[in-house]
C-alpha cells in the first residue's frame, strides 16, 4: 500500500519545535533484497518498535509479470521460507560443470549434502510477488511511485529528498534514523561507481539471456558450461517434465550484437554447438534480451548511517548465480543487527564487520571464475580441466565449495 509522509516537526518538551525521525530505517528500492529486508524487519521490530519506510520508484504490481528467471540457493530459501515461497519455483537436484573443447566435468548433486535440492529457479516476478505480499499486511509504510534524491548525511540521522511521480512532482523531504540503499541495478547503470570506492571491472562481456526448449531434457539439472568467451548457463524452468530453461549465453560483446541479429534457428544451431547434445537439440528460444557483465563491489557496506545491501552493495558477474543470494545474506544479517540493536551505529558497524568475509569470498570466486575459464590457452584449459576432474576426488573440497555457493560464510 502507499502511504502518505508523516508530519514533518512537532514541539519539543522546552515548547521549540523540532524536526523529529519520520522513520527510524528507510529502504531505498522493492526488489527482492529490499522487499526482504523489510518483511523481515516488520517481523522482528516488535522489540524495538522500528518504524520502517519501503520506498518505490513504481507501483508494486509492475514487476509481477517480468519472466525473468533467477537462481536461488537453498540456504537463501530456508531465510525467505518465514516469509513467504513461491509456488512456482523449479528445484534443481544436480549441477554439472565442464568446459568446451577440453576434458573434465565435476558433479554437485543433492544426495551428496542430504538436502531436498540444491538450489531453485524462480521468475523474478515470482519472487517479488510472493514477497510483497509478505510486506502488504505489515506496518511498513510503503511509498510507491516516489523516488529518493540524493542523501544528506547528519549527526545522528539522514535527511531524504523523495520526489513522487505523476503531475505535480513534487519534492519533499523526510529524516531517518538509518538509511538502507537496496537500488542498485545492473551493471550498465552504475558508471558513477568508481574503483576509489571499492573494485570494479568491465569483463568485456555480454549476457544474451532468454528461455529455449530442448529436444530431451534433464529434469532438474543446472548446466554450467564454459567457453573461451564466457560461460553458458541452462536452468530448469518448468518442473519435472517441461522441456524449457533459462539461458544465460555469455560472450564477447560483438558476438553478443551479431547473434542479436541472427533469426531463432540459426542462433539456436550456435548454442547447440557451443553447449553440446547433451539434452538432444534446442528447438526454441524466446523472450531474448541483452546486457553487458561487469563487477562493482563497495569497499564497505557501511558509511555512516546509510547502508548498502543487493546490487546496490555489489554487482556480479552471473557465473555460479551468487548476487541475489548474497544480496539475500546480506538484508538477513541487517535485520538481525537492526532487531537486535535498533536504528543505531552499533547495530550498523556489527552488520558490516559480519558480513565482511562472505562478501569477499564470495566476490572473489565469482570475480576468479569469470576470468580464469575464458582465458583461450590450451596448457591452462588442461589445468581447469584437472581441477574439475580433481573436485570428484577430493569431496571434502568439493563439498566445502558447494556449500560455501549455498550458505555462504555463517558468523
Amino acid at each position: 500500500m502507499s502511504e502518505a509522509l508523516p508530519a514533518a516537526a512537532r514541539p519539543s518538551s522546552s515548547g521549540q519545535a523540532e524536526t523529529p525521525f519520520d522513520y527510524d530505517v528507510t529502504i531505498v528500492g522493492a526488489g527482492p533484497v529490499g522487499l526482504a529486508l523489510a518483511g523481515w524487519l516488520a517481523r522482528r521490530s516488535a522489540t524495538q518498535s522500528l518504524s520502517i519506510a519501503l520506498i518505490d520508484a513504481r507501483e508494486p504490481d509492475h514487476a509481477l509479470t517480468d519472466p525473468r528467471a533467477i537462481a536461488v540457493s537453498h540456504g537463501s530459501r530456508m531465510i525467505l521460507e518465514p516469509l513467504r515461497w513461491p509456488a512456482d519455483a523449479t528445484a534443481i537436484h544436480r549441477i554439472h560443470v565442464s568446459q568446451r573443447g577440453h576434458f573434465g566435468r565435476t558433479l554437485i548433486d543433492r544426495t551428496e549434502h542430504d538436502l531436498p535440492a540444491l538450489g531453485y529457479v524462480l521468475r523474478y516476478g515470482s519472487i517479488v510477488g510472493a514477497l510483497a505480499d509478505a510486506v502488504r499486511p505489515t506496518a511498513v509504510h510503503w511509498l510507491t511511485s516516489t523516488s529518493a534524491l540524493a542523501p544528506v548525511q547528519e549527526d545522528d540521522g539522514v535527511t531524504l529528498p523523495v520526489e513522487t511521480s505523476g503531475a505535480s512532482g513534487a519534492v519533499r523531504t523526510l529524516r531517518t534514523r538509518v538509511l538502507v540503499n537496496a537500488e542498485g541495478g545492473l551493471f550498465q547503470d552504475q558508471a558513477h561507481r568508481t574503483d576509489a570506492d571499492g573494485s570494479s571491472r568491465d569483463y568485456g562481456q555480454t549476457a544474451l539471456v532468454g528461455t529455449v526448449t530442448v529436444s530431451a531434457p534433464q529434469p532438474h539439472v543446472a548446466w554450467e558450461r564454459f567457453t573461451p568467451q564466457g560461460p553458458i548457463a541452462l536452468l530448469p524452468v518448468g518442473g519435472a517434465r517441461d522441456a524449457d530453461f533459462s539461458l544465460v549465453w555469455c560472450c564477447s560483446p560483438d558476438e553478443a550484437a551479431r547473434r542479436a541479429q541472427l533469426p531463432d534457428d540459426a542462433l539456436l544451431r550456435e548454442l547447440g554447438v557451443a553447449f553440446g547434445d547433451r539434452m538432444g537439440r534446442f528447438t526454441r528460444i524466446v523472450g531474448r534480451a541483452s546486457f553487458p557483465l561487469g563487477l562493482n563491489a563497495a569497499d564497505t557496506l557501511v558509511k555512516g548511517r546509510i547502508a548498502a545491501i543487493g546490487n546496490a552493495a555489489q554487482t556480479l558477474h552471473p557465473v555460479a548465480g551468487q548476487g541475489l543470494n548474497l544480496g539475500l545474506r546480506d538484508a538477513h544479517a541487517l535485520a538481525d543487527a537492526l532487531s537486535q540493536h535498533g536504528a543505531t551505529p552499533l547495530a550498523l558497524a556489527g552488520f558490516a564487520q559480519r558480513r565482511a568475509l562472505d562478501r569477499r569470498m564470495t566476490i572473489r570466486a565469482t570475480d576468479t571464475l569469470a576470468r580464469l575459464f575464458t582465458v583461450d590457452f590450451a596448457p591452462l584449459g588442461v589445468l581447469r580441466g584437472l581441477a574439475l576432474t580433481a573436485l570428484e576426488f577430493a569431496p571434502p573440497v568439493k563439498t566445502a565449495l558447494a556449500r560455501q555457493m549455498m550458505f555462504g560464510q555463517r558468523r
